[in-house]
């Protein structure tokens, strides 16, 4: 007795759904006149066999699955990864000068001087003798005067983020039918939501560029986005040598500035140019660019840019907790550590940062994971800043503790119309839905932030 098996997938179509294959088959189809499978269908190679003979190719359709998938990269890391904190307050205090000592990363002294001027009590610049050690008996306002912290306020207002969309009665009746997708709404509600976080996401990353002018009109609706991280994570110097690079499209500098949209953070303008000069200020990120923002002067991503970069934050003050970059950037970090590679023994590591996953590392050579313990996360629209081809994508190495979204409102849905018995609210015999989001980021230190620009891979 001949036994017959299943090998593949017309097999086991024709198994099912009855054909040519010798499997046998069952009776579901012949009732229709035709016990061609789904398979031989598609393709059309063989002919249908039954009684039918006309009529048979409206009794069979393609059959594609309830199932929508998505061919696009849709992941959010940088809105993940930022800590979400209630919406408060809309400012915030900031000290950017000690009593004496100055506002720098490190105290600054002087070893002569006046007392009353430079190197006096107090001072930017104190003498050693100054710092606050006094003689006995110390008279007050003379020997012993009083001194204060230098303070600002920042300010924000939350952003709205809405994204809405529209089905037809028709529609939604009409997919629950034929060859449908079943729930419309359920499936467009998903899709909506994904593109409602990307876009956030995408706000996150938006380049220092976009913030400029652009055909010769302000882009007047940019500042109703949430503030990038690119332009709280920069500097008036920075925005100075875009500027001489002509990155903007204002072009080198002539006038002595750049738009109010790009200097103006948290109501502070200390980003403005003055003259043709950067104005240092406690605004200021640590920025590392090279020499310039020139294409001749973009330079290969080394180890020694980024242990540069780690220590001049914590010497700032900072504790960098994360680092964003591209997956080219993370590729190419693997690339520079694998040569170096000393192990006996691999351990596996995934790092994860506010719940976002970065890159696992692998059993050969090593992609990374983290970098002196600090998680790399992947994210698909970080920019590449400089001119010239090659570029990798910019690094920001940020300390959370001080960087936040502050959230007003979370993600809510809202939906409304004839299946809700109000098609008059919408005016359409069909539904309306909306996602909506009032948030914004902020950031309580700046000198503690970093980002690495202008690189390439080789």
């Amino acid at each position: 007795m001949a036994t017959n098996y299943i090998k593949t997938m017309k097999d086991l179509e024709a198994s099912t759904y009855g054909g040519r294959s010798g499997l046998g088959g069952n009776s579901l189809l012949k009732s229709a006149g035709t016990v061609m499978g789904l398979h031989t269908g598609h393709g059309g190679a063989e002919s249908p066999q039954g009684t039918a003979a006309t009529g048979i190719g409206s009794l069979y359709n393609l059959v594609y699955g309830k199932k929508v998938w998505s061919m696009l990269n849709q992941e959010v890391n940088a809105l993940a990864m930022l800590p979400k904190r209630p919406y408060t307050s809309s400012g915030w205090r900031i000290m950017t000068d000690r009593p004496s000592g100055g506002s720098a990363s490190t105290f600054a002294t002087v070893n002569s001087g006046a007392g009353t001027g430079t190197g006096a009590i107090g001072g930017s610049a104190p003498r050693m003798d100054n710092l606050g050690g006094v003689v006995e008996n110390a008279r007050l306002g003379t020997e012993l005067k009083s001194m204060a912290p230098s303070y600002t306020t920042l300010f924000t207002s939350p952003k709205t983020v809405a994204h809405m969309f529209e089905f037809s009665e028709l529609a939604l009746e009409m997919a629950k039918i034929d060859d449908g997708v079943g729930d419309l709404r359920a499936l467009i509600r998903e899709d909506m939501g994904k593109h409602h976080a990307e876009v956030q996401n995408k706000m996150l990353l938006m380049p220092l560029e976009d913030y400029d002018q652009t055909d010769g009109s302000a882009l007047i609706d940019v500042t109703a986005n949430y503030t990038s991280l690119m332009k709280v994570v920069s500097s008036s110097k920075e925005m100075e040598e875009m500027e001489d690079a002509s990155l903007l499209d204002t072009g080198a500098s002539t006038t002595g500035g750049i738009v109010a949209q790009l200097a103006t953070l948290y109501g502070n303008t200390d980003r403005q140019l003055v003259g043709d000069a950067f104005n240092a200020s406690f605004m200021d990120a640590q920025i590392d660019f090279g020499d310039s923002y020139a294409a001749t002067d973009s330079r290969p991503l080394t180890l020694t840019i980024l242990n540069s970069m780690l220590r001049s934050l914590r010497e700032n003050g900072g504790s960098p907790k994360v680092i964003l970059t591209g997956y080219d950037t993370i590729q190419h970090i693997g690339d520079l550590l694998q040569s170096q590679e000393r192990f006996l023994d691999r351990k596996e590591i995934i790092p994860t940062h506010g719940g976002v996953r970065g890159v696992k590392g692998t059993e050969v050579g090593f992609r990374v994971a983290t970098y002196y313990d600090i998680p790399l996360i992947p994210c698909k629209d970080m920019p590449k800043t400089g001119l010239g081809s090659g570029k990798l994508s910019d690094l920001l190495i940020l300390d959370t503790d001080h960087l936040w979204l502050s959230v007003m409102k979370p993600t809510q849905y809202f939906e409304d119309g004839i299946d809700n018995g109000n098609p008059f609210g919408v005016g359409t015999l069909g539904n309306q839905a909306m996602y909506r989001t009032i948030a914004e980021t902020g950031c309580s230190f700046f000198k503690g932030q970093g980002k690495i620009t202008n690189i390439t891979s080789a």
